[in-house]
């Protein structure tokens, strides 16, 4: 039986009404972007005002494949500590979206039971979701497999790298993405300060470093699992370097620079 996730966030993070929405996600579109071909990226998931121009950045730079693996936190504590869908479609204001049912299968057998096949553990979750608006507004037709986490030890995301990375042979052609806002609710200059850190261990391709980092420094990134996931995987792909895109902090929109949340835009390639 074919499973349809609702959209749990439009009307909030980002419009409900699609004509709205197209346009809400153009003016964070960079028209003239170079766009090259990477292997996973960092982008944020807040509500469009404020991450709507990292997200912008980022997805203007990529030349965007049709199967996409989405990697993000899960803040809403239910369901497994790594859920992943299998089969199905995710419903959007902009259209249905697939579930790549043979993808997710093989990542979810290869990951040796740290990944279960949970749909209750996406259905509220926004980390996710709030990809797919940048994505449809390039691409008419594609496919995803949807993994949220809560388990974020270096053992687990190594493995669930590894995992990813073998299930991706010559003739799927991924973009793996980490979905991840960085500090919350820090002065904005403890914010770029400790986001800093993190974006450094990223940039150096350095999974284990960026946990440990985000750990010892107390940075509240949210999406630390999932970054270090793409990053072992894109490494097992053969990725050679990395680069920030776009940073700025909810202050930017809100004007309230003493609590920001910091959003970040990374290309690995």
């Amino acid at each position: 039986m074919s499973v349809t996730r609702n959209p749990a966030q439009a009307g909030r993070f980002y419009p409900s009404d699609p004509e709205k929405l197209k346009k809400d996600v153009e003016q964070y579109i960079v028209k003239d972007a170079k766009k090259e071909s990477a292997l996973g990226i960092v982008a944020p998931h807040a509500g469009f005002m404020y991450s709507g121009k990292a997200a912008g950045a980022v997805y203007s730079r990529v030349k965007l494949p049709d199967v996409f693996i989405i990697l993000g936190p899960n803040h809403s504590g239910m369901g497994t500590d790594t859920a992943i869908m299998t089969e199905g479609y995710w419903s959007m204001p902009n259209g249905n979206v697939r579930i790549n049912s043979k993808l997710a299968r093989s990542i979810l057998s290869n990951a040796k039971n740290l990944i279960k096949d949970d749909e209750n553990a996406h259905a509220y979750e926004h980390s996710l979701e709030t990809q797919l608006p940048f994505i449809q507004y390039f691409r008419k037709k594609f496919s995803i497999v949807p993994i949220c986490m809560r388990d974020y030890s270096a053992k687990t995301c190594r493995a669930i790298g590894k995992a990813i990375a073998d299930s991706l042979d010559s003739s799927v052609k991924a973009l793996i993405i980490a979905s991840s806002d960085m500090s919350h609710y820090e002065s904005v200059e403890t914010a770029k300060e400790k986001d800093n850190l993190a974006i450094d261990k990223i940039v150096e391709l350095d999974p284990e470093g960026l946990l440990d980092t985000v750990s010892v420094n107390n940075i509240s990134m949210c999406g630390s699992g999932p970054a270090a996931v793409m990053l072992f995987a894109a490494k097992s792909l053969g990725a050679k370097k990395a680069e920030l895109v776009f940073y700025n902090t909810s202050g930017d929109s809100s004007g309230d620079y003493s609590s920001v949340v910091g959003y970040a835009g990374i290309l690995v390639k």
